[in-house]
């Protein structure tokens, strides 16, 4: 469990960065000093996070922190890219370049995950 609230910190944080330790523990379902001890082992493993206080204070991710792609799991990059695939499959967003970028970045080569004719319901 505590490995999932480490990384959904960090996701957080990469979304907008600082965030008060009361938002975070709000957020999390936790309290403010268990933010507090994950911050600080968030720390301890090299994550570039650190708190400040008074005002604009709160935890704070440094500007240009790129996760680790490895930190996503096989199983976990084939749901993204799959859900990728369906989206721009059914017409709901355009996402071609998203997905070849990510496949990229996961480096997997372009994949026909699943074609659907929708024209048959039409």
């Amino acid at each position: 469990m505590q490995q999932a609230r480490l990384f959904e910190i960090i996701y957080l944080l990469m979304e907008r960065s600082p965030r008060t330790t009361g938002e975070l523990a709000r957020r999390l379902e936790v309290s403010a000093r268990t933010v507090r001890r994950d911050i600080d082992a968030l720390s301890a493993t090299g994550v570039p996070v650190y708190m400040t206080r008074g005002k604009g204070g709160g935890v704070h991710l440094m500007d240009g922190y790129v996760l680790n792609k490895s930190l996503i799991s096989d199983q976990e990059q084939d749901d993204i890219l799959a859900a990728l695939s369906a989206l721009e499959t059914t017409g709901a967003v355009d996402s071609r370049t998203t997905s070849e970028r990510i496949a990229r970045l996961f480096q997997r080569e372009s994949t026909d995950w699943l074609d659907i004719d929708f024209s048959f319901w039409g």
